[in-house]
């Protein structure tokens, strides 16, 4: 793990970037007293949970009833 003070951090945000995306640890530190890790960005998928919008979608009963000729002929069929 690497610790660097805050204005070393600032100069060299490139490089410490590249530490961390190399599997390293990287903490920032003003003074004697750690303030700030930097760590690698990951995205987490959230599990779906079957039925969470139950009640929350209506579908017309008449959903897919055959369309009224006027519509099916502006399709040019």
């Amino acid at each position: 793990m690497t610790v660097v003070k805050m204005h070393e951090a600032k100069t060299q945000l490139s490089r410490l970037v590249e530490e961390v995306n190399g599997g390293g640890e990287v903490v920032i530190a003003r003074g004697n007293m750690r303030i700030a890790k930097l760590v690698p960005y990951t995205t987490t998928k959230r599990a779906r949970k079957p039925g969470y919008l139950k009640g929350k979608i209506k579908i017309a009963a008449d959903f897919d009833a055959p369309l009224p000729e006027e519509i099916v002929d502006g399709f040019g069929a």
